[in-house]
């Protein structure tokens, strides 16, 4: 019996996100290849973290007829629940596997491994004595042929890629099963959803940094394509889904894609298309999107807000649409042959706040946006950063909401312009982005947090996830969840409501709800607003309390008991 491998050593691109709780598109794909060429082979998921936490993983693989290694990070990201593989890993882990061909497939085959932002990436040569390919193609492709030609992997092109969206309509749906191997299935798993590749800017080269041109011009998904593979992913238990394999939610569908820079947007399309998700997988408990194009949102409004109004109907509270900024200099902007102007960006962030900032279940606003920033670009001065932070204060000031600001500094990917300039402009402002990240965190970000969830606001279905010292933190399942850190030490992968009592600079503090005062622990306690480590001390020396007159006598504030009872029940 046919036997394969695959570890999931996490991708993260600029239109797709496999690190945990995601699962991307490429293990589906990929096992779906397999599965189509021998429906009884065996296929055995693994990702790098198991490998990490238990070595015996390692006996699984080297049974195995062939490998499949998916991994690369071509865009930086901050991670909670695992870290995306490093080449030096790969090697340690995988040198003494002689029995499987082994291949490697994802950015990293493609680009090399990026490291951290502001780095240039680590090329393949790291590795290449591992491995047997390096797939710089379509994995799922050549994993199909190299099955076809009875693993005679000497015969076998790694850079044989899709013909058309059609190629990976069977693999899509026949690879579902395989999320129900992931460690996080199925209460903790997104499921990440391509609609298209391509980049509608290829035309005119694309961002001076973005590996996605170099994916071609946009090759759509039909919508019925996509639904089944929603569908049968629902009927594997999948409860949530992001519809963020894209550069631009906006753009499927649009008419005149391929011919011009700035496609007009097909509302009718993206009602259709989310209608058919809801069809198909009618009780999810997620589903949110990705990446947005300003420059397409401003160009088109009419059509964006009848977009943006279909997303609201149809998916969950806390969307969040990420537009990519990178920066509102317009050297930088013309330099690097970037998407929008500052004008551009603001009427997208007004249209998006106009549609989406209505309070959802789960405590948020429907759907807002997200700013991408990204530093080290061509052009870049000191002035960049001054001209960056006035645009995020007038956004502030206007009393617009913003989900998420992102500020990164840019990979070098192979390919693109910025290669060539590498990490010149890193270097150069390295204490201006250090102060610049700093300002806008105490200035903006933590003021806009509590505009975006008030003191006491309630978060439903928070999942807590890793502990540090006795502060446990937990986020939504979704796009760019807000991190909560719960005071105490709460069992992990449970979910709670819980409600807002303070702010970090990117994080809230929030305690159960309802909190049951006669159980909770200290640091808990003290986090509940007016209460502290002095009135915690007192609470806890003089529990159980049975009613309200009980906690106002053991306290010295009767307006402090009030408010207290905001949070807590007695029972």
């Amino acid at each position: 019996m046919l036997r394969v491998s695959i570890l999931d050593g996490y991708v993260d691109e600029p239109t797709c996100l496999g690190v945990p709780p995601y699962i991307s598109p490429y293990p589906r794909y990929i096992a779906g290849a397999v599965w189509d060429f021998d429906a009884h082979a065996t296929v055995s998921y693994v990702t790098i973290d198991q490998i990490r936490n238990d070595r015996s993983w390692l006996d699984t693989l080297s049974k195995s007829d062939m490998l499949v290694v998916i991994a690369g990070m071509s865009v930086p990201g901050r991670y909670l629940s695992g870290f995306p593989v490093s080449p030096y890993e790969l090697v340690s882990l995988l040198s003494n596997l002689s029995q499987p061909v082994k291949l490697l497939c994802g950015p990293a085959a493609r680009y090399g491994f990026g490291m951290s932002g502001g780095k240039s990436v680590k090329e393949t040569g790291v590795v290449e004595d591992v491995f047997d390919l390096i797939v710089n193609g379509d994995g799922e492709i050549v994993v199909a042929e190299l099955l076809k030609n009875n693993l005679k992997k000497e015969t076998i092109d790694p850079s044989l890629c899709r013909s058309d969206p059609y190629a990976i309509k069977d693999f899509a749906v026949k690879g579902a099963a395989v999320v129900q191997q992931h460690p996080f299935f199925p209460e903790y798993l997104i499921t990440e959803i391509e609609t298209y590749r391509g980049c509608p800017r290829s035309i005119v080269g694309g961002c001076s940094f973005c590996s996605e041109p170099s994916k071609g011009l946009p090759s759509f998904r039909t919508i019925y394509d996509i639904c089944a593979e929603v569908a049968a992913l629902y009927k594997t238990g999948v409860h949530h889904m992001r519809i963020g394999n894209q550069p631009c939610i906006f753009s499927y569908m649009s008419k005149g894609a391929g011919e011009l820079e700035f496609p007009q947007p097909n509302p009718k399309a993206l009602e259709q298309l989310f209608q058919g998700i809801r069809f198909a997988a009618p009780n999810l408990k997620t589903l949110h999107i990705d990446n947005a194009n300003p420059g397409v949102i401003a160009r088109f409004p009419d059509e964006c807000r009848r977009i943006a109004k279909s997303i609201v109907k149809y998916h969950t509270a806390g969307d969040v649409a990420a537009l990519g900024v990178e920066s509102v200099d317009p050297v930088v902007i013309k330099k690097n042959n970037l998407k929008a102007s500052a004008e551009e960006v603001l009427d997208a962030v007004k249209l998006l706040n106009e549609v989406g900032s209505t309070r959802g279940t789960n405590g948020l606003p429907e759907l807002l946006p997200g700013l991408n920033f990204v530093f080290g670009l061509d052009g870049e001065t000191k002035n960049t950063f001054t001209l960056d932070y006035e645009f995020l204060k007038k956004i502030y000031d206007d009393g617009l909401l913003l989900r998420r600001i992102n500020l990164r500094q840019v990979i070098p990917i192979p390919g693109t312009k910025m290669f060539e300039i590498g990490e010149k402009n890193v270097k150069k402002h390295k204490s201006e982005f250090q102060h610049f990240k700093r300002k806008v965190r105490e200035t903006i970000e933590r003021p806009m947090l509590q505009r975006l969830v008030p003191q006491g606001t309630l978060l439903t279905n928070v999942c807590t996830e890793v502990y540090e010292g006795k502060l446990t933190f937990a986020r939504q399942l979704g796009s760019y969840p807000l991190l909560v850190g719960i005071p105490g030490v709460f069992p992990l992968r449970i979910f709670y409501d819980v409600k807002v009592v303070e702010y970090g600079y990117r994080s809230v503090t929030a305690v159960p709800y309802p909190l049951n005062l006669n159980t909770a622990s200290r640091e808990t306690l003290e986090a509940i607003p007016g209460v502290g480590k002095k009135r915690a001390v007192r609470i806890l020396a003089k529990r159980p309390f049975h009613t309200k007159e009980e906690l106002v006598r053991a306290l010295d504030d009767p307006k402090i008991a009030q408010n207290i009872g905001e949070y807590v029940e007695l029972e």
